[in-house]
Parts: structure tokens; C-alpha cells; sequence
């Protein structure tokens, strides 16, 4: 009966496995996130404590209609206004005519900034309550201005009456109230609030400039649309200079609008002045020419039709006569393709046509009534514009006269007391998000990075029986020094120091596995390799040979790393007599080996390093010397350098019986450990299979199997 088993798990299941395991991950470098998110913590604690903290100043500005001209106030509902009511307004309040009369005013050009320690000094002064020193400059003037870089030198302060200034190449002294020149620099120091020994930044910024940092950090906006309530706002770190900045350009942006409005209602006026006698001369005229009219017919008076169609006839005129000044307006704001524009000529086209369907009506009544009515015409028409153009009159000199614009400082400039900048609870959220960002990506890189065994799963995948998983031992990594520890090397041989531990329980099942592994071999040499060095090779094997040997079994074990074999010095032998002595014939073997008393096992150390240690191997006394070793031993264990690193391991193992590989955990490679093995099968040597040593019990290995995560292990507790 044959089974055929599928190996098609569920997706889901596979997906929860990759979960389970990026947060077994998460849990494993649990002290990296924790130790990378409180670093982050901790610097934006430090950054909120002694940032520069940043204040706001506000101000309220009411920016009334404008009233147009009384003749055009029909028309106001009838064309639509495209333009927002405050977009003009806030432009010219950020403008550079308002702002550089504040930079004059105000004199901030000139920049005094006193000098702290870099980056921390302000703000460890500021906590520990040190007052800043003030210094008062109403002059400067610093050569080079017009550069890129502006200019500046470093005021010291001597004393409340004397000062220093330091520049480039030369060193000028003052006194407070008189005028410095010398140099090419020009200042004036009117008063010193500060200790002897302070040092400030005196930096003379060009007009533009200052102009643009102020444009940056001012902001203006409207309450709501078209209700004229601008809300101006200025952010910095002199709560009383930014008041007195945002006062300053309320200030000016009202001065200019007053001067605006008078200018613009004078010429208005001036205009009206100069019309005005001429419509009414017209006016005259035309009143003359109907009363004389009127006289030479006999007093003819206009029917019930005709004046109704003057009446029309002068509503007409008017209309139009309102577009005509409608026209000169918009035709400043817009072009003839806009939409106001467009609905104006639209309007006037109607009111002609109107006109002129009027004007046939005229031409159909008598002669004497149409001169009439052309006459009364021009009288009424006269008289409606004069009235009109009157009453325009008398609005602008009302308006000239009271000059007080159409702007009202509603709130003066307030700086807040608390600061906006820096938020402290949102910089250390942000601190400590970024640290949980920070660590988890690297965790995760490191997961995407590693290319190391983590399972014996990946081993067995390609093929390799792994006969163990060794775990590693707490008890040694806390006994073994930080240099050993690096090396991966100890000095304690851990079956006997230590029997009751996890790794020797694992080594204890490996006894067992290989057992019944070496039962086909063609002898009882058990070589132990690996891919690369500090795998756990010594470890494995050294192990190995005390745990067979206290079954009662005559164990031979030989260190055939000739090049960096450390077994003597974990046993506490000499290296003066070894395996390279008996290759060289220098030594006999009987005078060589040796018995570890406490393990229970007979032992060949390297001897010393040789120059030319694969020679040695190849030349007949090792094969002699294996020849004795399996008829006078139950079992040879010898341990070999890497496979990967010389070729010692392949001269070795054409005289082994049994191979075996040592892998480290998420140290080695598959692809090593597969490399490694082709290395061996090239040189006519098979691979009975893989120790998987130092595997480390992980959260995120908990879907795998290995001999860590069964939970195992000798204690007192029942």
C-alpha cells in the first residue's frame, strides 16, 4: 500500500506562522526596541526641555466695505463680484511697502542675539534661570551688507559703560551713548543689561531680508468669507518684540489706507468739480431751448403717450448712462472676457435695443411732438446726471473731511503667554513612535538580512540528517570569560562540570543516534568537521567523548586541528608532545597519549603548531597511527579544522568511518553547510549527517522544532 503524503498546507496557516514569527521576533529584541526607544525618549525629552520656546502674537483688523458710488448701486445685484472682498487687503498687509516700513520703524535690520554654548547652552541657561543679557542698538552699519552672507560682529560687553567689537581682522572698543565709527563699521550702543564677559552676535541684515523673514513668519487670515475680519498672527522667541512688530504693522497698514482713501476722494472730487458746471451749463441750455420752443408753439405740451415713452426714454438714458461708469470701474479689474465683463455688454446691448425701439416710437408721433419730446429729453436726462453727480459730490467731501479710511484696529497686538513651540507631549509621542519605528525596522532588517540555519527544518530540506539539536548552555555562558565567550571557546569541559545541563542532555541523544549510525560503517573513527571555524566543533566533540566514556567504553579522542587546536588547554595538558609529533616521528605513540582522569577518556593534544600540517596528515604514520587507535579503542573521535577554511578535514576523512558536520545557529549557512558537503563528497568522502550546535530558545521559533522549546530540563522544583 503506498501513501502519498501532500505537503500543501493552507495559506492562512502559513500566514499565521510568518506572524507568529515577526512577532516571536519582536519579543526576542525586545532589549534593542526597548534600549533604541527610550535613546529616542530620552532626546526628545532633552529636545522639548531645552528647545527655544516660540511665541504668538495676534491681532484682530476690521476691513469695512467699500462704499461705491452711489449711481452704480443697482447694479451691485445684478453683476456678480468674482473678487474676494479681503484677498486685496491681505496681500497689501504682506506686502513690502507695510512690512518695510515696519523693518524701518523698528530698526530690524539690526539682529543681537546672544552667544550660548552650541546647541544646548540657551536652553540649559534658560533651566537653570539665568536671565539673558539685553543690549540697546538704535545704529549699525557693517560693511558688506549687500552680500549674500550678512555681516557680523561679536559685541562683548566689558562693563554697563564700555564694550568691545571683534569682527574678521580687527578689534574696535566703544562706550555706551557715543557713536562708533572706525573700521568701515558704524554703531551706536544706547544702553547694557548684561554681565561683563557676555559676548553677543551683532548681524546686519539688508533690507530684503528682513523683509522676507518677517513675510515667513507672519501670517494673515480672513474670519470668514467676506466678513472684512482679518486675524493677523506673528510667531518668534521675544514675546514683547513680535507684539510690538504686529502693533507696528497694524499701525502702518491703517496709516496707509487713511492716506489712500483721502488721496482717492480727492481726485474724485477734483473730477466732480470740473463737471459738474458743465452739466449744468448743458442743463441750462437744454431748458432754454424747450422753454423757447414751447413759447414759439404756442405752449404745446406732450400727450398721455408721449410722456410715457420719456419717461422710458430717460430711464433708458440713465441705465446706460450707469453702465457707462460701471464700464470704467471694472474695466481697471478685469478683462473683456470675464464673465462681468461680459454680462455688462450683454446689459448695455439689451438697453440699446431698447433705446432704439423707443426711438421709432418717437419717429411715428407728429413733428411738433417728437422735437418736444427730444427737447424735454436732454432736460430730464441733464437734470437726473446732475443730480446724481451732486449728490456723488457731496458724499466725497463728507469723506475727505473725515479721512479715517475703512480700516478699524479691532484688537491691539497680544502675545500669548503660553508658547506654541515646542508642543512637549506631541514631541515626546513623536520621540517615542520614532523609536518603536527606528528598532522594529531593524529588527525586521535583520530578520530580511539573515541568511543563518534556524531550524533544522532547513537542513533537512535539502537532504541532511541532522542527528541533534544542542542547545546552548546558560550555566557555561555565564562561567566562561568575554574574550572565550567571543571565541566561542571554553575551559571547562561541560559534561562533567555541569552533567545535568540542556546541551548534554542533547549530546547524550546524539550518543544514542550514533550508535545505530555507525553500526554499517567500515570502522569506529568518527570524524567531526564543519564549514567554518567557532562553530562548536571542540565543544561537540570533547563532550561527545566524556559522555560514551562514562558508559565504561575505552574512548580515544585526537585533536587533529593542527593549526589552532585549544583542546590541551581546556583539559589542562601541555602542547610540547601531540599528533604532530608522532607525524614528524618525533614521538611515539604510547608516550603521547594521554588519560583525562576526570572524563574517563584517553586523549592526543595537537602537539606543536607544525609548518606544514596537511603534509603530515598525508604521510603514512596517520594512517599507521588510526590502525592502532581502532584496535586498541571502542571508539576515535577525531576533531578536524573546517572544511571550508583548509583541507586538513578531507585528507582526515578518507580514514573515518562515520562524518559528521557541525553547524552553528544563525551563524552558518545552508549554503555553507551544502558547500561544505560537495567539498567532502569531491575529495570521495560521504556525510552522515549535521549537529545543529548553539540554537537559542526564540519566541519566534516557536512554530519549529528543536530541542530548546521542548521545555526540559533537571530542577528542584516538583
Amino acid at each position: 500500500m503506498t501513501s502519498v503524503i501532500e505537503n500543501n498546507s493552507p495559506t492562512t496557516d502559513s500566514d499565521a506562522i510568518e506572524i507568529g514569527r515577526l512577532i516571536g521576533e519582536l519579543i526576542d529584541h525586545r532589549k534593542l526596541i526597548i534600549a533604541v526607544t527610550s535613546a529616542f525618549t530620552v532626546l526628545a525629552v532633552l529636545y522639548a526641555l531645552l528647545a527655544t520656546p516660540i511665541y504668538q502674537a495676534n491681532a484682530l483688523i476690521q476691513v469695512e466695505q467699500k462704499q461705491g458710488n452711489a449711481i452704480l448701486n443697482s447694479l451691485t445685484q445684478m453683476l456678480p463680484d468674482a473678487q474676494p472682498q479681503s484677498a486685496p487687503e491681505i496681500a497689501l498687509l504682506q506686502s513690502r511697502m507695510i512690512l518695510g516700513k515696519t523693518v524701518t520703524d523698528l530698526d530690524l535690520q539690526t539682529v543681537v542675539k546672544q552667544k550660548y554654548f552650541p546647541i544646548i547652552g540657551r536652553g540649559l541657561a534658560r533651566a537653570l534661570g539665568e536671565s539673558n543679557g539685553k543690549i540697546s542698538i538704535t545704529r549699525l552699519y557693517l560693511p558688506g551688507s549687500d552680500d549674500a552672507d550678512a555681516p557680523k560682529v561679536i559685541l562683548t560687553v566689558i562693563d554697563n559703560e564700555k564694550y568691545e567689537i571683534t569682527g574678521d581682522d580687527f578689534t574696535v572698543h566703544g562706550k555706551v551713548g557715543e557713536l562708533l565709527e572706525d573700521k568701515n563699521i558704524s554703531i551706536l550702543v544706547n544702553e547694557i543689561k548684561a554681565e561683563p564677559g557676555t559676548k553677543f552676535n551683532v548681524i546686519y541684515r539688508s533690507r530684503l531680508k528682513a523683509i522676507n523673514d518677517l513675510q515667513e513668519v507672519l501670517s494673515v487670515s480672513d474670519q470668514g468669507k467676506d466678513t472684512g475680519m482679518l486675524t493677523l498672527m506673528l510667531s518668534g522667541d521675544d514675546p514683547a518684540l513680535i507684539s510690538n512688530i504686529l502693533n507696528s504693522i497694524s499701525q502702518n497698514y491703517l496709516a496707509q489706507n487713511v492716506a489712500r482713501q483721502a488721496a482717492q476722494d480727492a481726485k474724485s472730487l477734483e473730477f466732480l468739480n470740473q463737471q459738474l458746471p458743465k452739466v449744468r451749463s448743458d442743463l441750462d441750455i437744454a431748458e432754454n431751448k424747450l422753454n423757447a420752443y414751447r413759447q414759439m408753439k404756442d405752449s404745446v405740451d406732450l400727450s398721455m403717450e408721449a410722456r410715457s415713452v420719456l419717461s422710458q426714454i430717460v430711464n433708458v438714458d440713465n441705465q446706460l448712462n450707469e453702465l457707462t461708469f460701471r464700464e470704467a470701474e471694472i474695466s481697471q479689474l478685469y478683462k473683456k472676457e470675464h464673465p462681468t465683463y461680459k454680462a455688462l455688454i450683454e446689459k448695455r446691448q439689451i438697453l440699446q435695443e431698447e433705446k432704439n425701439k423707443l426711438n421709432k416710437k418717437v419717429s411715428d408721433m407728429p413733428t411738433t411732438q417728437q422735437e418736444v419730446l427730444r427737447l424735454s429729453r436732454d432736460v430730464e436726462s441733464g437734470r437726473a446726471v446732475y443730480m446724481q453727480l451732486l449728490n456723488r459730490q457731496q458724499e466725497l467731501s463728507i469723506a475727505k473731511s473725515s479721512a479715517i479710511g475703512n480700516v478699524r484696529i479691532i484688537d491691539n497686538a497680544v502675545t500669548e503667554p503660553k508658547p506654541i513651540k515646542p508642543k512637549k507631549l506631541m514631541i515626546v509621542a513623536i520621540g517615542v513612535f520614532l523609536g518603536l519605528l527606528v528598532s522594529v525596522g531593524l529588527v525586521l532588517l535583520n530578520v530580511f538580512l539573515r541568511r543563518g540555519i534556524e531550524s533544522p527544518e532547513q537542513l533537512e530540506d535539502m537532504g541532511v540528517n541532522v542527528y541533534a539539536s544542542v542547545p546552548v548552555s546558560e550555566w557555561l555562558t555565564k562561567n566562561v570569560g568575554k574574550n572565550k565567550r567571543r571565541k566561542n571557546e571554553s575551559d571547562a569541559l561541560l559534561a562533567i562540570e555541569n552533567p545535568a545541563d540542556l546541551a548534554v542532555e542533547a549530546i547524550r541523544s546524539l550518543r544514542t543516534s550514533l550508535h545505530f549510525a555507525m553500526m554499517e560503517a567500515k570502522n569506529n573513527v568518527l570524524m567531526i568537521s564543519g564549514a567554518s571555524p567557532n562553530a562548536g566543533k571542540t565543544f561537540i566533540s570533547t563532550n561527545l567523548a566524556a559522555i560514551i566514556a562514562s558508559t565504561g567504553k575505552k574512548i580515544l579522542f585526537i585533536d587533529a586541528d593542527l593549526r589552532k587546536g585549544y583542546v590541551h588547554k581546556m583539559l589542562g595538558f601541555s602542547e610540547s608532545a601531540g599528533l604532530s609529533n608522532i607525524l614528524s616521528g618525533q614521538k611515539k605513540i604510547e608516550d603521547v597519549v594521554t588519560t583525562v582522569k576526570n572524563a574517563g577518556f584517553d586523549y592526543i593534544s595537537r602537539g606543536n603548531i607544525p609548518p606544514n600540517p596537511a603534509e603530515l596528515l598525508m604521510h603514512p604514520r596517520f594512517e599507521n597511527l588510526l590502525t592502532w587507535a581502532t584496535n586498541n579503542y571502542e571508539l576515535v573521535i577525531i576533531d578536524t579544522p573546517p572544511i571550508l577554511a583548509v583541507t586538513d578535514a578531507a585528507i582526515i576523512g578518507k580514514y573515518a568511518g562515520t562524518t559528521l558536520l557541525v553547524a552553528r545557529f544563525e551563524s552558518n549557512t545552508v549554503k555553507e553547510i551544502s558547500v561544505s558537503i560537495k567539498r567532502f563528497e569531491q575529495s570521495g568522502i560521504a556525510i552522515k549527517g549535521c549537529i545543529l550546535n548553539g540554537v537559542v530558545r526564540k519566541a519566534s521559533s516557536y512554530y519549529s522544532y528543536g530541542y530548546n522549546h521542548y521545555g526540559y530540563s533537571y530542577t528542584d522544583k516538583k
